[in-house]
């Protein structure tokens, strides 16, 4: 078990021209249950099966267990509509990771950046790149995600990911 304490915020396309990704994956995850939390997450190298608390501010207990690449795709079948999908680029920035997703599918044109912290209360430099904070917006959470729509978001357009 792990606790995870994490900020995330929207973020301005236009201003990520040019930076230099460490990582770039794809990522498809599905959601068994979302009280509490189990996703399935499918890589192109990894598999993993997470189990996460109910979220207290902005931190929440996390069991994340690698599974075998076939469980973790009949398990994404068993999801049925309630999947995922983006592609997460990895930068540093201010002497943390921060982890960008772009969403692929019916939440084409969203753009989310997490940061990891080890505290709640972990100073961070936010990057010019990011706009309004929503690690208190549940209709950011991935698991919220899948029950959302565009509009609701205020997702105006879809963008190509690429």
């Amino acid at each position: 078990m792990a606790l995870e304490i994490e900020r995330k915020f929207l973020v301005d396309k236009q201003k990520l021209r040019g930076l230099e990704y460490f990582s770039v994956e794809k990522i498809v995850q599905g959601y068994l249950s979302r009280h509490p939390t189990v996703r399935v997450r499918l890589t192109d190298t990894q598999a993993f099966l997470t189990i996460k608390s109910a979220t207290r501010g902005i931190t929440r207990r996390e069991f994340e267990y690698e599974i075998p690449t076939e469980d973790a795709k009949e398990l994404l079948r068993m999801c049925g509509q309630r999947v995922l999908k983006k592609y997460r680029r990895k930068i540093e920035y201010g002497g943390h990771v921060w982890e960008i997703d772009f969403f692929a599918g019916r939440h084409a044109g969203l753009i989310l950046a997490e940061v990891e912290l080890t505290s709640p209360d972990e100073p961070i430099d936010l990057p010019e790149w990011v706009t309004r904070e929503v690690s208190h917006d549940k209709n950011y959470y991935n698991s919220n995600l899948i029950m959302s729509d565009r509009e609701k978001l205020g997702i105006k357009k879809k963008i190509p990911n690429s």
